[in-house]
């Protein structure tokens, strides 16, 4: 057993070795015997490729402005480990994950004997969650965000109130399936009898398994672009603007303070999904409520501005449709400055595109090293790249420190990639913009 935090996340972190194992026969044997804190648990589950996390972060705050305790459960932490774990977006305390930790721990001895199998790291911080907001610190509603996919992810033993699946990307697809249709399929798994579901997907054959699968189980389906939609769409220097029409009303100059058009079609599935709340389940939310809730909606690492002069922006576009998004809204944004990236990423990832894109809109780029254990190797980015202007350098500390030493008044710093190397990036670029200045 655990006595102290460094412990308790030591065991956590080393489940890692065990990699990714999907099923739910783990998840299904631990909530037995925990006494199925899950069925204790009012909550909305929101899967999809892209913006799971900021679709998670404006609803929190939609309902937080309405006066609810809200719990998350979010992947992958930012800045600190107890942040997957949140009430009202403060990270539990120290002190409860290692509560937490000692209640996981016998189950995970008993599993490793068993034909089961030993719980994988995410499974054992999953059904953390589901202990802390079933038993130890419920809340009036929890947000659970997918780890991956949806029919066997470790969340979906849960029976939400509503489901979300915000698009449809091709990533992991050597576990997920290589088509679009093959993705949706698993993503659709979240789709549960009767409960509604909200999306935002656009490709033709993701509609399709994602409206069958809604007829299957007499899902109520509320499809962006169909059933709700967005208009009057602009970007300002502070974020986006636009009006939302819904079955229920029209929400006019909703403000958002995340940048990218993108992050429009996440704040109204969070918009969509507070309307349904409110509809068929009570939920006391004014149109007062989402519009403050939309503006103070924050979460890191999103087209995250740190700096306005010099201009340095972090963005986790960390898969193919991430870095689309990305380049969209640099054209857009920076159309007459010179764009220069410092990039890293997970090698599992389509890192030939994702590189052909960015190489369009690099003044200069360089691919860095980073630790973790699924990280590309710099040498190998910076042979993918077609840049006339790129480098490669595996200390990234030591080319931030550079770039931004180097950065003149028509040129901005955008440092992008894994979210995993953003979230040892953002405290050092803090630092390094604090002394720089």
């Amino acid at each position: 057993m655990f006595t102290t935090y460094e412990e308790a996340i030591s065991w956590i972190h080393s489940r890692l070795r065990l990699g990714i194992k999907p099923g739910l026969k783990r998840m299904e044997w631990m909530m037995d015997k925990l006494d199925h804190p899950e069925r204790r648990i009012k909550s909305v589950h929101i899967g999809g490729t892209n913006g799971k996390g900021s679709t998670v972060t404006y609803l929190r705050s939609i309902l937080q402005e309405a006066g609810y305790l809200v719990g998350t459960f979010t992947s992958p932490y930012f800045e600190q480990f107890n942040e997957r774990i949140s009430l009202n977006g403060v990270p539990i305390k120290d002190e409860e994950i290692v509560q937490l930790a000692n209640d996981i721990f016998p189950l995970a001895l008993e599993l490793e004997n068993s034909e089961l199998g030993g719980p994988t790291e995410f499974e054992i911080i999953t059904a953390m969650a589901m202990q802390y907001f079933g038993h130890v610190h419920p809340a009036d509603i929890v947000l659970f965000e997918v780890g991956l996919g949806g029919r066997f992810d470790s969340t979906n033993i849960i029976h939400p109130i509503l489901s979300i699946i915000t698009n449809i990307g091709l990533d992991h697809t050597a576990i997920l399936g290589d088509t679009y249709e093959k993705i949706a399929t698993e993503k659709a798994g979240i789709i549960k009898a009767g409960t509604a579901i909200v999306s935002a997907v656009k490709q033709t054959e993701a509609i399709e398994v994602i409206t069958n699968r809604a007829l299957e189980v007499k899902a109520p389906l509320y499809l962006l672009g169909n059933h709700f939609s967005i208009s009057n769409h602009r970007s300002t220097a502070t974020g986006e603007v636009f009006t939302q029409k819904t079955p229920f009303s029209e929400l006019v100059n909703l403000e958002i303070s995340m940048a990218g058009k993108h992050q429009t079609e996440n704040a109204s599935l969070a918009v969509m999904g507070a309307q349904l709340l409110k509809w068929y389940f009570s939920f006391l939310i004014d149109e007062e409520h989402i519009q403050k809730g939309l503006t103070k909606a924050y979460w890191p690492g999103r087209f995250e501005m740190l700096s306005n002069d010099p201009v340095v922006v972090i963005d986790g576009a960390h898969n193919e449709e991430g870095v689309t998004a990305l380049v969209s809204e640099l054209e857009t944004r920076f159309q007459h400055k010179k764009i220069n990236i410092i990039f890293a990423a997970l090698a599992d990832k389509k890192l030939d595109s994702m590189i052909m894109s960015l190489d369009r809109v690099a003044s200069k780029i360089t691919f860095v090293d980073f630790d973790y254990p699924r990280a590309a190797n710099a040498e190998d980015l910076f042979k993918l790249s077609q840049n006339v202007n790129k480098h490669v350098n595996k200390d990234w500390k030591c080319t931030i420190k550079e770039e931004i030493s180097l950065l003149k008044e028509e040129e901005v710093l955008i440092v992008t990639g894994s979210l995993y190397f953003l979230s040892a990036v953002k405290p050092y670029l803090l630092k390094t913009l604090e002394n720089d200045v």
